[in-house]
């Protein structure tokens, strides 16, 4: 593709190269090269479409065929170009006059403005018909919900055991085997062979398919064959065989035809492969990439185990550097010194609270031993009782004739009483 790509001065006009056809005017057009690459570009992402017309030229040249289709109603015409590789796959009696539908993609040729398409399918009208009712059941399905991504189930990474069904010593399964015992020399297989095309296939392709799915063995099913004229393919469109595949409990991968075949199995199957080859190598690993792989994340586990470790090691000795861990008594000296003064400040403390303590104590112990009733006895009181322990604390409780305990400084006496005293300055200072 060509760049257009200026590299401009301030305030100068651009070079037609560089203007796109949209910002084209008349003070700065574009050139004939960018105009002819746009729709280039523009009718290079219509893809595939499929045309009708008569065939009105028809010229083979070293393999292709280049040629001209006519629209019947109409005089209207294109030109188009039939590689040598697809012309293998076609009908061999395709010729001028006969009625046909191509598959075909747009192609402009830059240099030249000459436009033409590219055919990669060509059959007679006869087969449209056909190619209708198919189109037909395709949208029914799709409009059922059977081509939806969400039913689609994914394929075991290996696979114990892969169905094969194919025909009987036919390339595709050669293709098939050959190719994942090539990517995983272990592979196993269990191959049922099966009609794969004529009025028998649908049958013994749905038997096969049957027989495969109940086999808990079979982690994948694989519906191969190789390219072919359309019309040998219908059968990978039938309706009986798209329910079957859609039935299925285990994942079924299609591998049918070429790339631009597409029957209805493509679309309900669990994967698509564009050949057989493509399915033996969607279906298992590659071993020499998996080793890859392993190796891979291998060598970045011990990169990284390795970086660790010597980040680690590069902390440590910086820990060890540090002052504190390479001359400990540097942090413990300094230190000997408040200890000792903390500790004789400690023990200082502690005798001068002892010494205080002490000294409340025997204040304590003094003023008990002063209000005690034992030293006021000692100084010559005594407490007289009643028999029954009552403190006598009025004359008038102790009548003539009572009988007293009285209570001095050491020891206690039985007294009687003789009455109330009157009171005078003998009895008032009696216990002076």
């Amino acid at each position: 593709m060509a760049r257009f790509e200026p590299e401009l001065a301030p305030g100068e006009t651009p070079p037609p190269a560089s203007v796109h056809p949209r910002d084209a005017t008349k003070d700065a057009p574009t050139s004939v090269g960018r105009f002819n690459q746009t729709i280039r570009d523009f009718v290079s992402a219509w893809g595939s479409v499929w045309i009708e017309g008569e065939i009105t030229s028809w010229n083979l040249r070293a393999g292709n065929v280049y040629g001209r289709l006519t629209d019947p109603d109409s005089d209207a015409s294109i030109a188009f170009r039939i590689w040598g590789s697809v012309r293998s796959r076609l009908a061999d009696d395709l010729k001028v006059g006969d009625h046909v539908v191509a598959s075909v993609k747009a192609d402009y040729f830059v240099k030249s403005g000459d436009f033409s398409v590219i055919v990669s399918a060509m059959h007679p009208l006869g087969l449209g018909d056909q190619f209708e009712r198919i189109e037909r059941l395709r949208a029914a399905l799709y409009a059922e919900g059977l081509f939806d991504a969400s039913r689609k189930r994914p394929l075991p990474f290996l696979p114990q055991r892969i169905g094969l069904i194919t025909g009987e010593r036919s390339d595709a399964e050669k293709d098939v085997l050959r190719n994942a015992e090539l990517r995983w020399p272990g592979v196993r297989f269990r191959v049922e062979h099966a009609a794969v095309q004529g009025e028998r296939s649908v049958g013994e392709i749905v038997a096969a398919l049957e027989l495969l799915d109940a086999d808990p063995d079979v982690d994948v099913i694989v519906i191969a064959r190789g390219g072919g004229d359309p019309l040998h393919l219908l059968g990978f469109s039938d309706e009986r065989l798209v329910r079957a595949v859609a039935a299925a409990s285990t994942p079924v991968v299609s591998a049918i035809g070429h790339e631009n075949d597409h029957p209805i199995l493509d679309d309900v199957a669990d994967l698509r492969a564009s050949t057989p080859t493509d399915a033996a190598k969607r279906v298992v690993p590659d071993v020499g990439e998996q080793r890859a792989i392993v190796q891979q994340l291998r060598a970045r586990a011990t990169l990284r185990l390795t970086q660790r470790v010597q980040h680690d090691i590069a902390q440590l000795e910086q820990l060890r550097s540090r002052p504190v861990l390479r001359t400990p008594d540097a942090l413990l000296d300094p230190r000997v010194h408040e200890l000792v003064l903390l500790t004789a400040r400690g023990r200082d403390t502690v005798d001068r609270r002892w010494d205080a303590a002490a000294r409340q104590s025997a204040e304590l112990r003094a003023a008990l031993r002063a209000l005690s009733p034992g030293a006021t006895l000692a100084r010559g009181y005594a407490i007289a009782y009643h028999p029954d322990g009552r403190v006598l604390r009025d004359a008038a409780d102790a009548p003539t004739g009572s009988a007293l305990v009285v209570t001095v400084g050491r020891g206690s006496l039985a007294a009687r009483s003789e009455g109330e005293l009157a009171e005078g300055p003998s009895a008032a200072t009696a216990g002076d």
